[in-house]
């Protein structure tokens, strides 16, 4: 089988297994102890939010290790949103096509806490404008939420201009973005972003793993309450094994990280353009964009989706639709409807997404591939 599903996740590393190896056996102390096992392992936590700090130009105080990208956007928008002093209940400004988890952070907001939220439309790309998020900041409003790059379509946000944009609107508004899909393919320092999530297992860390970076001079309230470990900022007995694992994973991806992109993305252009010429109704999504250069999306016409990866399974190829965390939902992705198309459209697509490999043969990879996915849509659109 090839695996072509690396935006939802991945294997963990071998180095990254070997670092995390002792503190899952002989260095298994509670890093909040006073005794030497704590303090063995408190050390290497300290040591893993330092390195996590420099790939993504922040401090080591401002790295909050969780159990995942959904617990970071969780604690990064309702956390900001909720310590926003004086702005309670307010107003968050995000767009339509962000994550599940940061949709319904800000749904809960609105619901339980009487926040307004405010969506921002994307254009046929799905791009946001920055004006049009800094014309959306009001002067109750506690947080601005961008995802960098897409999930779906790959669409990259011009993240700095939407940061510089909030900073033209008078106040002082943290930016805060999903960096899920980012990290490991673009660069995450420099943004001047507020607050950043990560995962670990798109990096080759283990699933529930993550990080939110969060800079220290923003209040913040907890969204999980106990000990007061993380600073007080995130409570409960921290996993050492995976701060590290998320550490080594992501230095090694930053360090890996112009090659593989360059890699991935001949892969992806002349994959796509090997469909698109032959597989009629082809389109890629996103196309005018730029998007994360690893992944690449397609709908086609006349084609259910889920149709296709089952033949494409058929064939060897495991990919996906969309956002694993939506699957199983019979509602069309919201985000391809953001985009402009209409649901039996949506109801079309696939998407493909590489590792961080290089391929030995990226034009046989992409003609290979492109065949598997024509003789895949004529099988669905011929019928059983």
């Amino acid at each position: 089988m090839l695996y072509l599903d690396h935006a939802a996740s991945g294997p963990v590393r071998p180095e990254v297994l070997e670092a995390m190896a002792p503190f899952l056996t002989r260095r298994y102390g509670n890093p909040s102890s006073v005794h030497g096992y704590g303090e063995d392992v408190s050390s290497a936590l300290e040591d893993a939010r330092a390195r996590v700090a420099r790939v993504v130009g922040m401090r080591p105080g401002d790295i909050v290790f969780t159990s995942g990208g959904t617990e970071a956007n969780n604690l990064a928008v309702a956390g900001i949103a909720l310590g926003a002093r004086g702005r309670t209940p307010g107003h968050v400004v995000t767009t339509a096509i962000e994550h599940e988890s940061v949709l319904a952070a800000c749904d809960h907001l609105r619901r339980l806490h009487g926040y307004t939220i405010t969506e921002l439309p994307v254009d046929g790309d799905g791009r946001v404008d920055p004006d049009a998020v800094a014309a959306a900041v009001r002067d109750d409003t506690a947080l601005v939420s961008v995802g960098w790059a897409n999930n779906e379509t790959g669409t990259v946000q011009d993240l700095p201009a939407v940061v510089a944009a909030v900073a033209t609107a008078g106040r002082t508004v943290p930016v805060h973005s999903d960096a899920v899909q980012a990290a490991g393919w673009l660069p995450l320092g420099g943004s001047g972003v507020s607050a950043l999530s990560i995962t670990g297992h798109k990096l080759g860390a283990p699933a529930g793993t993550g990080v939110a970076a969060i800079r220290g001079r923003i209040p913040l309230e907890p969204v999980i309450h106990g000990g007061g470990q993380e600073r007080g900022r995130r409570s409960g007995t921290q996993n050492v094994a995976g701060a590290v694992g998320i550490a080594r994973a992501l230095e090694l991806a930053e360090h890996e990280r112009a090659a593989a992109a360059a890699s991935a993305r001949s892969v992806r252009d002349a994959f796509g353009a090997q469909v698109v010429a032959e597989v009629p109704g082809a389109r890629v999504t996103a196309a005018g964009a730029e998007r994360l250069p690893a992944l690449i999306a397609f709908t086609f016409a006349g084609a259910s989706g889920e149709a296709v990866l089952l033949e494409l399974e058929r064939r060897g190829i495991v990919t996906s639709s969309g956002s694993a965390c939506a699957a199983g939902s019979s509602d069309a992705s919201h985000v391809l409807l953001a985009l402009g198309l209409d649901d039996d459209a949506a109801r079309t697509a696939v998407r493909f997404s590489f590792g961080r490999t290089p391929a030995p043969d990226p034009a046989g990879l992409a003609s290979s591939l492109a065949a598997a996915v024509a003789a895949s849509v004529a099988a669905v659109r011929s019928g059983p």
